[in-house]
C-alpha cells in the first residue's frame, strides 16, 4: 500500500476494464514519472470526452452531435439495421468496409450473472425504429459467445413477429487458427456456415452471402 495520492491513483485505475492491480501500478508510476504537460493534456483529453461526447438520439453510437455520422449519412441504405452490443463493434465492422448500412447500438448483453436482462438492452428504441416500413433486413452482430447468443436468442423471438428477414452474422474457424484449439461453440459455428468447395459455389448450410449464417422471418 502507498501513500495519499498514489495509492488513490492505483485504486481509480484498476477500477478500469482489463487493469489489474500490478498493471494499476505500472500505468500510475509511468504517470508519476511522465512530463506533467503531457499528464496535462491526458488530463484534458479524458474531461473533454466526459463533457463533449454523447450517444446517438437514432442508434446510439458514440457522437457529439445529437446524430451520428453515420445516420446522418444519406448514402446509407436505410434499409438494412446491423445490431451490435457497443459502439466499439460498430467502428470494427466499419473497418471491413462489407457494411453500407444503418446500426442499433443495443449498450451490451443479456448477462443475468451481472444483473443485465433484455430491460437494461435498448430494445424497446430498436422497436420504434422498426415501425418504418422502409427497413427490410436486421443483422444480429452480437459477439459470438453466451452471452450473445443469449441475446441474438432473445432478439429473433421477439422481433420474428414483425415479419423483417433477420440474419445473424456467420462466424466460424479463424484464419490461421489450429483446429484443435478451436472451441466446441466456434467448431459448431463453423460447421453451420461451412459452403462447397470451389470458386463461386453456394453455401452448403446457409444463405448465398458471406455476411450471413441464417436467417428467421415471420413464417417460421
Amino acid at each position: 500500500m502507498y501513500e495519499g495520492a498514489v495509492q488513490e491513483l492505483i485504486d481509480e485505475l484498476g477500477r478500469l476494464p482489463g487493469i489489474g492491480p500490478k498493471s494499476a501500478q505500472r500505468i500510475a508510476f509511468h504517470i508519476l514519472d511522465s512530463d506533467a504537460q503531457e499528464m496535462t493534456k491526458l488530463a484534458a483529453a479524458i474531461q473533454t470526452v466526459k463533457e463533449k461526447v454523447k450517444f446517438c438520439t437514432i442508434c446510439f453510437n458514440i457522437s457529439e452531435q445529437e446524430t451520428c455520422a453515420i445516420c446522418r449519412d444519406e448514402r446509407r441504405d436505410g434499409s438494412k439495421i446491423c445490431i451490435v452490443e457497443e459502439s466499439k463493434d460498430v467502428l470494427a465492422i466499419e473497418r471491413t468496409r462489407a457494411f453500407n448500412g444503418l446500426y442499433h447500438v443495443l449498450g451490451g448483453s443479456i448477462n443475468p450473472m451481472q444483473g443485465i436482462g433484455p430491460e437494461q438492452l435498448r430494445i424497446r428504441e430498436l422497436l420504434s425504429r422498426l415501425g418504418d416500413e422502409s427497413i427490410t433486413e436486421l443483422i444480429l452482430a452480437t459477439d459470438p459467445n453466451l452471452e450473445g447468443e443469449a441475446t441474438a436468442t432473445y432478439l429473433v423471438r421477439t422481433l420474428r413477429p414483425l415479419g423483417i428477414e433477420i440474419s445473424r452474422l456467420a462466424s466460424g474457424l479463424p484464419v490461421g487458427g489450429d483446429l484443435e484449439y478451436a472451441d466446441e461453440v466456434t467448431l459448431a459455428r463453423a460447421f453451420e456456415g461451412r459452403r462447397l468447395a470451389g470458386s463461386g459455389a453456394a453455401p452448403a448450410a446457409s444463405k448465398d452471402t458471406d455476411f450471413e449464417v441464417s436467417t428467421a422471418s415471420s413464417d417460421g
